[in-house]
Parts: C-alpha cells; structure tokens; sequence
C-alpha cells in the first residue's frame, strides 16, 4: 500500500468535494425554503420515521452520531420553537423520549416536498438509473466494511 494513484485520488477527493459541496448547499436550501437547519430536519425526519413519532433520546443521539449532551441542546432549541417535546418513556421513567409535536409534524411534512425536490435536482437526476445502482452498491460495500454504528450515543 502507499498513495492513491490517481484514480483512487480523483475518487476519493471527489467524493469529499462532493459531500461537502452538497452538504453546504442543502443546508442553504433548506434554511431558504422551511427555516430550517439540516439537524432540525434530521430531527424531525427521524421522529416522523419512528412508531408514534418519538424516540428515547439516548437512541435518536445514537442514530444521529451526537453525543446526547449536543442533542439535548439542540431539543432545548426545538422545544422553545414548538416542534418537539420531551417526556418521560413509557416503560422507563428514567428513559427520556422526545416527541414530534403536531407543530412539528406540519412543519416537516411542509419542508419534505422541497427537500425531496432538491435532491432530486441536485442528485438523483443527474445520474442514469445504472449510476443509483452502482452508488447503492458502492455505499453498501463500504458501510458493510465499516464498524457498525454505536448503540450509545458518543461522548462528548
């Protein structure tokens, strides 16, 4: 092993460049139209996605890769605006959920249309169905090779 050769370089930088390229633009689009940031949106796209639209909070910190104080902040932030809520879990009154207030549902069902429209713009139309594939295959074989996600949340 040693330095990427040039294919592997142009690759990997590539995808970099990319990731970070579409990130940056996401996060504009996304304040632009919902008022949204992208963590926002991942928070209620993730509630929205889970049974009863909450989830415990050491799960959903888990399943953003934050650690649960970053996440405990940013529900504070959310909280104030309306859009979720915390309570105590069902079966753990230690266990904290946070809950996808109605506020909250409109709001992400208001913003996903845009969304899903920017990433059909900026991504999904602009590859041949033959290029999904082979991305679906390449992000497969490389989370497949990865170690799989912590089920706590990391430190902070």
């Amino acid at each position: 092993m040693g330095w990427l050769n040039p294919l592997e370089f142009r690759a990997w930088i590539g995808y970099r460049r990319m990731r970070l390229l579409l990130d940056a633009e996401m996060a504009r689009d996304l304040a632009r139209t919902s008022g949204l940031s992208t963590p926002d949106y991942d928070v209620l796209s993730n509630l929205a996605d889970a049974e009863d639209n909450r989830r415990r909070l050491t799960a959903l910190a888990a399943r953003m890769q934050w650690s649960k104080s970053r996440l405990s902040r940013h529900i504070g932030r959310m909280e104030e605006r309306g859009l979720v809520t915390r309570r105590g879990g069902d079966t753990d009154g230690r266990a904290t959920e946070v809950v996808l207030t109605d506020a909250g549902h409109r709001t992400i069902a208001a913003a996903a249309p845009d969304h899903v429209a920017w990433v059909r713009r900026h991504f999904v139309d602009l590859l041949s169905p033959e290029q999904l594939r082979v991305l679906g295959d390449v992000a497969d074989i490389v989370l497949a090779n990865l170690p799989p996600p912590a089920e706590e949340p990391p430190a902070d």
